[in-house]
């Protein structure tokens, strides 16, 4: 392994990872990738996302440890684009990294287009190991007809390929856990005169209607797509984190003129994170470290540019191929290097050479397996010995 493959990642503040280009096309941005490349840990990826000027990136700050990072625009012009990442140690689980994505707001009427809002919903599906909606107010009817990007997910991602009949069973088994952030939240937690829990009173808010009118089937859509997407749910209400007046000035505010309750609740929230979050895993289980994260931003962003919808099986597929490249390539690289010091002792007896031969053989399939991908039909070991097998006979 060459020095430095393991270094830690220090970013000081987000980079954008999915641009917009001008012609409204999505676009990944290339040195977002390299910094993606040079992690070998597992990720935990959290996205954020929401309607814009909600204040998602106050939370992403916090989360990332920091006061200020995600640009926080106090003007209404919405600041983020696309999709913006940072990368830090996570704080509470050794030897892995904290993925934050920042998403552009949703609903944006100068941007005005919903295909390109579900867009990057369903990119923060398919990229985060935990999902934050961002919300204000309530939890009302409104708040739940803006989450239309919940009804479209199945039109704008695919398991397998091509049109498979897929089981919604199938979907939740790599959707991300969900967290809904409702903040300026200014209504006592009761329901018919009980106190009530932050998650109760989710749930209560996903109550179904009883009935088959298309009202009722309009009212119940949104609400049976989140139950069904995102069994494992959990809900927190921040209230006014300071006289109303300065919210626009959350990131310059000194932590003493924020309430205590929403500190309260952000360093809750924060903790629940930390704690819960799992490592990003592909359905068969596979771990995501940074750089198949990497893999999987572009493979999607390519394939929704073209025009196609992003399908998991072909985007792992398509990845497995690429790291089982590099896998076979490490590979030799222990093998040919072993041999080449061997080279330098010869004249050797040929049970040494053997003996030696096998163990380099041996260190590079181990190399070759570390690294491979899924490699299920073992088509790219097959590759990877025959290749070694021709230069046994070359030598």
């Amino acid at each position: 392994m060459h020095a430095g493959r393991h270094h830690r990642m220090v970013m000081d503040k987000p980079v954008c990872l999915i641009d917009t280009a001008s012609d409204g096309k999505l676009c990944v941005q290339g040195s977002a990738l390299q910094v993606l490349e040079q992690i070998q840990q597992p990720v935990v990826v959290v996205a954020v996302v929401g309607l814009y000027r909600t204040g998602k990136s106050y939370l992403m700050n916090r989360l990332a440890g920091k006061q200020t990072g995600f640009a926080l625009g106090s003007t209404i012009e919405s600041k983020t684009k696309g999709i913006w990442m940072w990368c830090v140690p996570h704080p509470t689980k050794a030897a892995t990294t904290l993925v934050l994505l920042d998403t552009e707001g949703l609903g944006d009427v100068d941007k005005g287009d919903s295909k390109h809002d579900t867009r990057i919903f369903s990119l923060a599906v398919l990229l985060s190991s935990t999902l934050v909606l961002n919300s204000r107010g309530t939890i009302d009817n409104r708040a739940i007809e803006e989450l239309q990007y919940v009804t479209e997910l199945t039109e704008y991602i695919k398991i397998k390929s091509p049109d498979e009949a897929v089981d919604d069973a199938e979907f939740v088994k790599f959707f991300p856990s969900f967290i809904w952030a409702v903040r300026d939240f200014t209504l006592q937690l009761n329901i018919d005169g009980k106190d009530t829990t932050e998650d109760e009173y989710l749930e209560f808010a996903l109550k179904l209607k009883l009935g088959n009118s298309s009202q009722v089937n309009n009212y119940n859509l949104p609400r049976e797509c989140i139950r069904k997407y995102f069994p494992s749910r959990k809900c927190f209400t921040f209230p006014f984190p300071t006289n109303p007046d300065n919210v626009s000035y959350l990131e310059t505010l000194d932590p003493a003129e924020i309430s205590k309750r929403f500190l309260e609740v952000t360093g809750r929230f924060c903790q629940f994170i930390f704690d819960q979050s799992q490592v990003k895993n592909l359905k068969d289980g596979h771990t995501v470290t940074g750089r198949v994260l990497g893999h999987l931003v572009k493979t999607y962003v390519d394939t929704i540019a073209s025009g196609a919808v992003p399908c998991l099986e072909n985007a792992v597929i398509s990845m497995a191929l690429i790291e089982n490249e590099a896998a076979v390539k490490e590979g030799l690289e222990v093998y040919q290097s072993g041999m080449e010091e061997l080279k330098k002792s010869f004249p050797l007896e040929l049970n040494e050479i053997t003996s030696e031969h096998q163990c380099f053989s041996l260190m590079a399939t181990q190399t070759f397996m570390k690294r491979s991908f899924r490699d299920s039909d073992g088509k790219h070991l097959q590759t990877y010995q025959g290749t070694k097998r021709l230069r046994k006979t070359l030598t």
